[in-house]
């Protein structure tokens, strides 16, 4: 009985040893493929995959600074763009949790100071999930709320707003609790200027040339403005996924599918809390891009694998055809999904 048990237990350590041999050998042909791939690419910026919190990929490629030819660091700032939402969903999120307003609510009961009908028919969960149907706060609804999707910062603007008037604290406060809560120290409310190591941004002009976007901050900061780095956003995505941020229940809403987009990158992309994914692949693969001027990002968790992958760039090229924009991007997030 002695010999049988010892057999068996040098058999599944056998196995297991067998089985991390074969996920380093995918690692590293992971590693060689990236690194392929980006040195036949423009790319400029920050590249990471880590699983867990712990990295197993890192590059910075470039400059963070194009006149002054200073070289981008792995620990550089960047305006995340529309990986933004998830911020806010989040923030939405927890305050539903401690009860303090439902999902169904009407958003006319917290925003006293616009004046429009379509306030008792806009919830609070029609705002998340873009399918409002607000173009502008002066106008009519584009469509009746729940009937249809509409890609809408406005809309994360008015959460952003929603939140403010019932917590009583600037979404900037806001933000900074939830960023110092979780020692997320590289992470900003565009106006808590206290980010040192935020790179220039810069866009391709029409003579193929890239000039420095003047205009990177401007956006909703709920909807696409907010500074971070790859290691908070590998933090972030951890923090998320692993029920730290909100209570298991409360993840599975953000990743439940509410509305189809017609994406320009993926094609048909279900849409949850702030997060994408193919349909029925919430858990393969499941994040976000982000675009703000001279800036284009992706964050995305892989559940089967156990990986993150963050890729930062502050080159904004072929503006007229986003599928190249993100080439670098979609390219990687190919290669992980595949693993």
């Amino acid at each position: 009985m002695k010999w049988t048990s010892l057999i068996y237990f040098l058999l599944i350590l056998h196995s297991c040893n067998t089985m991390e041999q074969h996920k380093d050998t995918v690692l590293d042909d992971l590693s060689l493929k990236i690194d392929s791939l980006i040195s036949n690419s423009d790319f400029n910026g920050v590249i990471t995959i880590a699983r867990d919190t712990s990295l197993i990929y890192s590059k910075a490629i470039g400059f963070s600074d194009f006149d002054l030819k200073k070289k981008i660091q792995l620990n550089d700032q960047f305006v995340i763009g529309s990986i933004s939402k998830q911020i806010i969903a989040v923030l939405v999120l927890r305050e539903y949790e401690k009860g303090v307003f439902r999902l169904e609510d009407k958003i006319g009961q917290y925003l006293k100071e616009i004046e429009q009908p379509w306030l008792s028919k806009v919830s609070i969960h029609h705002l998340l999930t873009h399918t409002h149907g607000i173009r502008s706060i002066d106008e009519i609804l584009e469509f009746e709320p729940g009937t249809n999707f509409s890609y809408s910062q406005l809309g994360y603007d008015l959460l952003a707003q929603i939140l403010q008037a019932v917590t009583n604290k600037s979404f900037k406060e806001l933000s900074t609790e939830l960023f110092d809560s979780y020692n997320l120290n590289n992470s900003f409310h565009p106006e808590n200027e206290n980010y040192a190591n935020l790179v220039k941004g810069y866009t391709e002009n029409e003579d193929g040339n890239l000039e420095y976007a003047l205009n990177s901050l401007h956006n909703y900061p709920a909807a696409g403005s907010f500074i971070s780095n790859a290691e908070d956003l590998i933090q972030w995505n951890y923090l998320l996924h692993s029920n730290q941020l909100l209570k298991e229940q409360t993840l599975r809403l953000m990743k439940t599918r509410y509305a189809t987009r017609d994406h320009p990158i993926f094609g048909e992309i279900e849409y949850g809390y702030g997060l994408l994914f193919k349909e029925g692949e919430s858990e393969v693969e499941i994040g976000a891009l982000g675009y703000a001027p001279g800036f284009v990002s992706a964050s995305y968790y892989y559940p089967k694998s156990n990986l993150t992958l963050i890729v930062l760039e502050n080159t904004a090229r072929n503006l007229n055809n986003f599928s190249e924009t993100f080439e670098t991007h979609t390219s990687l997030m190919k290669e992980i999904k595949n693993l």
